[in-house]
Parts: C-alpha cells; structure tokens; sequence
C-alpha cells in the first residue's frame, strides 16, 4: 500500500503546546483519536471527540500511569500488517482497531537532568509506552505514520494538507528514519546518565543539532558541526564560523580559562602566537600582540574580561579572524562592528564536557581532557639553585601556555608575557631553537625569559642551549632516565630547574 489515508490516530505527549493546527486537521478529516490522561483532557478542550486508551483496551492506567499504552490491542492495531491475510484475521478475531497516525512526545529526560533534578526524579523521565509506541510505529511505517516529536508538527500537517489526509510510503520511511533517530537519542542520553559511576567501556554519542559549514580544513571538504554553539556563544557580529575558525576558537577557550586575572590570547593554528597578563585587557593585549605582531594578523583573540572602548580601539588596527570576551561595551562592540565580516563572540559560562574524542582509523578514540594545571605547589625543585619568587611565577605562567602547545613544544616567558614558542617539532631541540630564534627577530632579550617543556629532556642538550642564550630557569615533567644529566649541567651553570611530574603532550 504506497498511499494510506489517515482514519485514526494515537496521540500521547508530554508537552502539548503547538499541538493545536495538526488535532484541527485530525477533526477535519474525521480521524478517530485515542488518547491517555493529560493529553486526552487536552484534546478534548480542543473539540476534538476522543476514545480514552482504558476504553479500548479494557484495561486501566496503572501503577501511577507507568502503564498505559503498553497492551496488544494498542500495540496490534499499530504492528498487524495490512496486506497480511493472517494479520487482518487475528485482528478481526480479537477485535483490534487499526492505528494508522501515532504521534508521541517522550519524557523531556534531557531537560530533568540539566536541571539537577534528584535521581528519583530523573528516573520517573524514562519513557517506556512513549519510546515503545515510537519503534513500532516507525518499524511498521509500511502502513502507519509516527510522528516522534513536537518539532515535526508543522511538517507533517503541511504533508496532511497537500495529501488530503494521506501519506505516501517516501514520507512514511522519512519520518520513521526521524522516529529512530529520537529513540536512539533518547537511549542514548540514558545510558550515558546511568553510567556515569560504572564507565563501562563503551563509546555513544547522539549530537542531533547541526550546522553545516562553508567547507572543512580545504574548500575541496565538506563540513558539518555537531552540537548547541549557541549554548556557548552568542555571536554579535560576522560571517559564519569555519571549520578552522571553530577548531581555533576550542583551541582558545581552553587557554583562556587558565587565567584568572585580566589575560588576552592571540591564537594562530591553534597555537598561542601571544599570551598576556596585566592590570587591564588593553594593556594584556597590547603585550600579548607585541610577541608576534605578524603571525597575530588573521588570527583568534580571546580575552577573559569586558572589552572597553580603548581595548576595541587597538584591536581595531589588526586584522583578525575573530574576537571572544565575556562582554563588550555598547562603544566597543559598535566599532568592532564596524567590519561586516568580523566574528565577535560573547563566551557564556557554560560548563564544557570533560571528555574529548575523534575519529582515528576504523574507529574512535576518546580521553578525559587534560584538567591539570601545575602551580607553584607542583613545583619540586631538583636542582641546588632554586628558583626566585619571580622565576617561579613566570615558571608557572610558561607552563600554562606550554599545555595548549602542539607538541613538541618550548614556550619562552615572563611571569606576565609569552615571548615566543617553538611548536609542533620533532624534535625538542628544534623546538627550543625555533623559539629562540623567533624572539630574537621581535628583539626580545631571552635571557629574561624561563623555559617551559611539554615533556622531559632524553638528553642535557637542551639546557644548554637554553644556558648559552641566556635563560636560567626550567620547568619540566621530568621522568627521563636521564635526567640526572640535565640536573647535572643545570647545577654545574647556576640554572635552576623543577619538575612537575605531569606531562602534557598536545597532538
């Protein structure tokens, strides 16, 4: 049977608000509506003529209406299939009516967890009769319509509409595609809820929003994001985000929040081309794009403060990509509106997952997001020369931007300002030789700096470089058989140099 006309319809659902245009249609068209409890009283108030479920099954709601729906002769006039003879003969013999519409509205599970709702509570959101009433209209679409979810409403009254009450079997497949893809969802959510203490070693996902993008890395891939970026940003003002737009903004946000005093990052490639702290935004910027003026043009700027006018001002000079704060002055936010496409961001706080994966091969791989930061408190001295109070602070300053480096990675700093990196090298010494040689061009004398290592030193050669340049202090995990050797060379030059015992390899 490709088209089906519509004479009756199940309707069961948790929220009942733009409900109205499809019951009217339903009454125009003389469909027989079965109904339960809340949804039944709404129908009614709608005029709309109803058959209590209890009624046609003979049965009640029970146990606090956790069962309502689930019973054969509900089930059976969705599920018998109309061109089976023996079908239509158990039908007539036990007197099951035929459900040709389900339209259901599940359980808002998701939205009683957000709300930090007690796990008696969340419990009570797991739909049974809802999910169940979904999967086997959706598995039987060869006959019924099911309508999973209040957002396909419009849809399927305007398919009603230009079909005279019917349906044709492409629509029907459509929407129990749509149907699977909100149990799946649905089950989804569920599990990972229930799972949160045991962790089986299992990997779902269902991220149902998308936004496709312009194109991926190249214009010759295509793009698509999953996921709310409105629960996180508002954007004021731009184009459309890109692919590497978005991966250099994730890339910003998660060095961004290693700051708490005023601090402003200039990413490039997800790389940190400036960091800087200081007792205004302006002035942390103003540093910040001191370190690399030239890779900053076109990059991401993150700031963890109010942009005012004068910030606004300076930022106005460069060409970049896109700007991300907290806020913004009504003066500022006009003028760095003042170029169309510029991407302008207000961070909201949000709490962000603490698990990360991607695809890798013929599969997944999923880690829990590097958390840790080191403090002074991390800090072991290893070393006869310790640290002064200064190098200790700009130690720790190195290291937070050393974490959200590409590996291999050196970081050269000030307890206030990134002077420059070595990034994404395969070797560490390359690493050190690249960022040394880079804060020279800018005329930077790094002899003030201290060094800050991803990982440990296999070899003293580090250090050393390090020593001739200059720098007098190191912070590194440690863990190297050898490291005995760089403390050795550390203590023959005056260098002092503490280790942390975390590494932080960012690939």
């Amino acid at each position: 049977m490709q088209s089906v006309k519509i004479k009756s319809a199940l309707i069961s659902v948790y929220y009942k608000d733009r409900l109205e245009p499809l019951v009217e249609l339903l009454k125009q068209h003389n469909v027989t509506i079965c109904s339960t409890g809340g949804t039944q009283a709404f129908l009614e108030e709608q005029g709309a003529e109803v058959i209590a479920v209890e009624d046609l099954t003979d049965y009640p709601s029970i146990f606090g209406g956790r069962v309502k729906t689930l019973h054969p002769k509900v089930f059976g006039g969705i599920l018998h299939r109309r061109d089976n003879e023996s079908d239509l003969s158990e039908r007539a013999q036990y007197n099951i009516p035929p459900i040709d519409l389900v339209v259901v509205d599940l359980y808002p599970f998701e939205e009683t967890v957000a709300s930090g709702a007690a796990e008696e509570d969340v419990i009570e959101k797991i739909d049974i009769g809802g999910i169940s009433l979904i999967r086997a209209a959706a598995k039987n679409f060869k006959d019924v319509l099911i309508v999973s979810s209040r957002d396909q409403y419009d849809e399927v009254v305007e398919l009603l509409q230009a079909n005279d009450g019917a349906t044709e079997l492409e629509d029907r497949r459509r929407f129990a595609a749509k149907a699977f893809d909100v149990s799946s969802h649905y089950d989804t959510h569920i599990f990972n809820y229930l799972n949160g203490e045991d962790q089986q070693p299992v990997f779902k996902q269902s991220l149902r929003e998308s936004t496709p993008l312009r194109y991926g890395e190249n214009p010759h891939q295509k793009g698509t994001f999953y996921g709310k970026l409105d629960d996180l940003f508002e954007q004021l003002n731009g184009k459309q985000l890109s692919y590497n737009n978005l991966v250099d903004v994730d890339a910003a946000v998660a060095l961004g929040a290693e700051f708490e005093e005023p601090a402003v990052a200039i990413l490039k490639h997800t790389n940190a081309c400036g960091c800087a702290t200081a007792g205004t935004i302006k002035e942390a910027y103003l540093l910040a794009l001191s370190s690399d003026p030239v890779s900053a043009f076109g990059g991401v700027i993150i700031a963890n403060r109010t942009i005012d006018l004068a910030t606004a001002e300076e930022l106005n000079k460069l060409f970049f990509e896109v700007v991300i704060a907290p806020d913004y002055d009504a003066d500022a936010l006009e003028l760095l509106r003042s170029k169309k496409n510029r991407i302008v961001l207000k961070q909201k706080d949000v709490e962000l997952p603490k698990k990360l994966f991607k695809t890798l091969l013929n599969g997944v791989i999923e880690q829990d997001k590097d958390l840790a930061t080191e403090t002074e408190a991390d800090f072991t001295t290893v070393t006869k020369r310790e640290p002064t109070a200064e190098e200790k602070k700009a130690l720790v300053f190195a290291a937070k931007v050393c974490k959200h480096t590409k590996s291999n990675t050196i970081v050269l700093a000030t307890d206030k300002m990134m002077f420059s990196s070595g990034v994404g090298q395969t070797s560490r010494v390359d690493a050190l030789l690249q960022a040394i040689e880079k804060a020279k061009n800018f005329g930077f004398d790094v002899s003030k700096t201290v060094m800050a290592s991803d990982a440990f030193f296999p070899f003293p050669d580090c250090v050393e470089i390090a020593d001739k340049a200059g720098i007098k202090a190191v912070v590194q995990p440690g863990g190297s058989i050898k490291d005995k050797d760089s403390i050795a060379y550390c203590d023959a030059h005056g260098m002092a140099m503490v280790m942390t015992g975390v590494r932080h390899f960012k690939h």
